[in-house]
């Protein structure tokens, strides 16, 4: 893909986000996340470019370029650009192969007005993602919008959709309106670019669509603000071929049976863990509360934690997250399923394990043994609203309870909701609901929970 390094103004530089920047004198060295540096000499107005590679122990000796074979890089040609006339500058961008080796380099020389320097007005790209119509499980959506330099993140403006080609209107009746509910910055496009989680609203009135799950997580979230909920989701999710068919599964076949997978190392026992460490990287550099990853109990599956957080935050970062993994899987022509079952038989399903508290919880263990009483008390209500085919997973087998029944306990993953032994030992913490699928809503889960829990303590 083509990312772009730095862009060089006349005598004003402006710099990506992420790229550690040494400026001395005469001289400019960038140092990408590779550990590959592009040096450059300004002199007399030009600027002479060149690469070297300290990583390896390269020269780098600015001007005296040599190749990195483990890098797979070629000596870039020596080029000098006159940047004495004001108003014209340069743009210099890599082209990355999936081994992330440079391949080529690309230098645009741009004309601008005479009073750019000064204003140096660069728009940027908001990824504007929401929530689909899609049943039985909302999909992820997304489109770009180009916005104006002089527009803060926190000011983004509303934007429309075709909501007749994503389940959500019909075609006489076809606009919805996106309205901005978080942003963060783009790991992937990098420099002032933007990600941006929508809610959406019917265009007639602006008010909350039928398909907008965040509107009632609001109000839940609104109504009980007192209780300060915190949450953590655990998102699993499984890696498939295009063919359906899971990484680390053999054309045709069934690898060996469940037990050296979770958590394990080495070929053989995990797949994916390229995607995995490009993801995770991505979230953090996105600023998302992500707090840890590992791979699950079946070949192809991973886990990736975010939270704590609040009601809304921890459905909005997740969704982000979700978007973000979706989106580097497509560069390796992996398939990103959240299916609560995605293989059928002795193998584990797909959850997103919801951790929950509230400031009484969190001081009190009387507190966590009155919020599962208060979930078993409306756990049909619940499980039914944990997301689609939750009965092929919740079996009572595979470290689940039945879908049907109710019970809680301490360090039991066999249970619908799990008390970690750290919090009976010090008489306060969270509570784990085991329930949820992978393929669950976050605002739904969130918002029903917050209820639930806040309702019966009130």
């Amino acid at each position: 893909f083509q990312h772009e390094i730095f862009r060089w103004i006349a005598r004003d530089g402006q710099f990506t986000k992420g790229h550690e920047v040494a400026a001395g004198g005469h001289r400019l060295v960038i140092t990408l996340d590779a550990g590959l540096q592009i040096g450059g000499q300004i002199a007399n107005g030009r600027i002479k470019l060149g690469e070297c590679n300290t990583q390896h122990g390269h020269d780098n000796r600015l001007g005296d370029p040599k190749p990195s074979r483990e890098l797979g890089i070629k000596p870039l040609v020596k080029e000098s650009l006159n940047l004495d006339t004001p108003g014209y500058g340069f743009t210099l961008r890599s082209h990355w192969c999936n081994d992330r080796a440079i391949s080529r380099w690309q230098i645009a020389v741009t004309p601008t007005s005479t009073d750019f320097i000064e204003r140096t007005s660069v728009p940027y790209q908001a990824e504007y993602i929401w929530l689909d119509g899609t049943t039985p499980t909302q999909q992820l959506r997304s489109k770009t919008k180009v916005i104006a330099d002089d527009v803060d993140p926190g000011t983004l403006p509303v934007w429309g959709f075709d909501g007749s080609s994503t389940n959500q209107a019909t075609g006489d009746h076809s606009d919805c309106v996106l309205r901005p509910v978080f942003s963060c910055p783009d790991p992937i496009r990098g420099g002032k670019n933007i990600l941006v989680m929508c809610e959406v609203l019917n265009a007639s009135d602006l008010s909350p669509h039928p398909t907008n799950t965040r509107a009632a997580a609001q109000a839940a979230a609104e109504k009980y603000a007192s209780f300060d909920m915190w949450f953590g989701l655990e998102q699993e999710y499984t890696m498939l071929r295009e063919d359906g068919t899971p990484l680390g599964f053999p054309v045709g076949g069934y690898p060996k049976p469940q037990g050296p997978y979770y958590c394990g190392v080495g070929t053989g026992r995990i797949v994916g863990r390229d995607i995995v460490e490009l993801h995770t990287q991505a979230c953090i550099d996105a600023g998302l509360a992500i707090s840890g990853t590992n791979p699950e109990v079946m070949p192809g599956q991973w886990e990736f934690q975010v939270g704590p957080l609040g009601v809304l935050e921890v459905g909005d970062q997740l969704n982000v997250a979700r978007w973000l993994l979706h989106r580097i899987a497509e560069d390796f022509d992996v398939v990103i399923s959240l299916d609560a079952k995605p293989v059928k038989g002795d193998w584990n399903g797909a959850g997103c394990h919801t951790n929950f508290s509230s400031n009484s919880m969190r001081e009190s263990y009387d507190a966590i043994i009155n919020a599962c009483e208060a979930i078993g008390s409306k756990f049909d209500m619940l499980v039914k609203n944990y997301g689609h085919d939750i009965e092929s997973r919740l079996t009572g087998a595979h470290e689940t309870a039945p879908w049907s029944k109710f019970s809680y306990g301490v360090s039991d993953r066999g249970a619908s909701i799990r008390i970690p032994w750290q919090c009976e030992k010090d008489q306060k913490g969270y509570a784990e609901d085991r329930r949820p699928n992978a393929n669950c809503d976050p605002y739904v889960v969130a918002g029903l929970i917050t209820e639930t829990v806040c309702g019966a303590a009130s």
